[in-house]
């Protein structure tokens, strides 16, 4: 989708659409009012008939018959005013932008949510309108040709002299969505096509375009560095694991942020194997990596003054002859040893060697993301991903960034206890803790290969495929984790 700043009057505009909104309980003001005057009242009107209330991401559709230029007329609820915060308007832009999608139109003209009472800055409200417009026009359509597109939004703002920062939130609107709709592709591919080599081409792409390092570890060099979990899991694989490295320096030298992934593009669960309903959706297993790379292009787009490191481990865990079995002790690239019991649990074992890498890099933080238990699902359902830190400092910056952008996260507790759990007879530890506090232990157990840095461990296996959609939210991967990494980074400067 194409999106232009422009300054105007958006009664003025001519267009297929326009877009303008309400609060509940008000009547028209400012740019509505503006509009509703001009059509002679028709939305006052439907304000008096009781057909259009104002209600959060409520829709009036009206036809103009020429009383403005623009043909049409789409108002959209904002909720109360007491409740309006910057989610309220990436909703009323993301609803506003779908149905225009679905009436077929090409393109449309849209006030910015927010910036007149919601008390908005303008650059906040455009990031936020051109974010969600965009996330909530996106189709997958590698396989199937989409039928409507939404191919132009313009964004009207009145006073010059804010035009500056309008386009320099929609700027960063547009990239932060692009990244995120990279992530959504990724996660849609098919585990036959979004290989881990394929993932290395995906990041070297990445890299080329928007400058960053690309480095790729074949299985070869996994070997010299220790790496024997990650291919300990590869070993029954036909398709042979990658371990994926962006880097992106600015000019300001400073230990980076490292955003760690796990690179799952199909997981049968090994000899302990899944059933065939369970493996469906596992070419998503690769949603934290498909983030981790997303991240790494919305920094590199929006230049941010902070070093990021992403590290992917990518493989699939197959049943062949050569997989890895129950019962098997394998040593880390730390060196401490791990008595695998279930290799179906095989997700914190490539990220335990990841995490390992990480420390080279001598971070100023480590967060990671992993659809890693079934156990976060049933805990936090599809509503919040499962945090766990070993860092108070960090884990309540990633608390901001999730509010921020509405990629909510929740803090589990990480205490000596839940590590009992994970004490093995004949090795350092094995890698599954029983059924209790299942999400608790695996987070446990990646931050035994965490402890030389800031750490924050993000269970995305409930948000990476939400159970339901929402005004921005696609059925099927939503990227999650893109937007609030790159929010982190963002704010990385800034004191918590």
């Amino acid at each position: 989708m194409k999106i232009l700043v422009r300054q105007g009057e958006i009664q003025k505009h001519r267009d297929e659409a326009i877009v303008v909104n309400l609060f509940e309980g008000v009547r028209p003001g400012g740019a509505t009012g503006a509009v509703d005057k001009a059509l002679g009242g028709l939305i006052g009107a439907a304000i008096d008939c009781g057909d259009f209330t104002g209600a959060k991401n409520d829709t009036l559709l009206l036809y103009t018959q020429e009383r403005i230029p623009a043909p049409r007329v789409l108002v959209v609820g904002l909720g109360a005013r007491d409740k309006f915060d910057l989610e309220t308007a990436r909703q009323a832009a993301a609803t506003a932008a779908r149905r225009l999608q679905d009436l077929g139109i090409d393109q449309a003209t849209s006030i910015l949510h927010g910036t007149g009472a919601g008390g908005l800055e303008v650059d906040d409200a455009a990031q936020a309108v051109a974010e969600a417009s965009i996330l909530a026009c996106y189709q997958f359509g590698l396989y199937r040709k989409p039928k409507k597109v939404l191919k132009k939004l313009t964004l009207l703002e009145f006073d010059n002299g804010k035009l500056t920062a309008a386009r320099r939130g929609a700027r960063a609107g547009r990239s932060i969505a692009e990244a995120t709709c990279l992530a959504r592709d990724l996660v849609h591919q098919p585990s036959a096509v979004a290989t881990p080599t394929a993932l290395a081409s995906t990041a070297r792409r990445i890299a080329r375009q928007f400058d960053l390092k690309c480095k790729i570890i074949d299985e070869a060099g996994m070997k010299k560095l220790g790496m024997n979990l990650l291919l300990g899991v590869s070993r029954g694989s036909a398709e042979p694991a990658r371990l994926i490295i962006l880097e992106y320096k600015p000019k300001a030298a400073a230990p980076p942020l490292v955003f760690v992934g796990k690179g799952l593009t199909f997981d049968s669960g090994g000899l302990s194997l899944k059933s065939g309903a369970g493996m469906e959706g596992m070419k998503a297993d690769m949603a934290g990596g498909a983030a981790v790379l997303g991240a790494l292009q919305a920094v590199a787009a929006l230049k941010l003054p902070v070093p990021v490191v992403g590290i992917v481990a990518a493989t699939e865990n197959m049943p062949d002859g050569r997989a890895m079995r129950p019962g098997e002790v394998v040593t880390a690239m730390s060196g401490k040893t791990v008595e695998v019991l279930n290799t179906d649990a095989e997700g914190r074992l490539v990220l335990a060697d990841a995490l390992c890498y990480a420390s080279r890099y001598k971070p100023a933080g480590v967060v990671d993301l992993a659809t890693l238990t079934g156990a976060c699902v049933t805990a936090l359902g599809h509503h919040a991903s499962g945090m766990l830190a070993n860092d108070d400092d960090l884990a309540e910056r990633v608390r901001t960034a999730g509010e921020q952008t509405a990629e909510r996260v929740w803090q589990l507790p990480l205490w000596d206890e839940y590590r009992e759990q994970l004490k093995s007879d004949i090795a350092d530890l094995k890698n599954i803790g029983g059924r209790a506090a299942g999400t608790i232990t695996a987070g446990a157990f990646l931050s035994e290969f965490a402890a030389d840095y800031p750490w924050v461990h993000l269970d995305v296996a409930g948000t990476a495929l939400p159970a339901k959609t929402g005004p921005y939210i696609p059925k099927g991967p939503g990227g999650i984790g893109v937007r609030l990494l790159t929010e982190l980074a963002r704010n990385w400067r800034k004191k918590s």
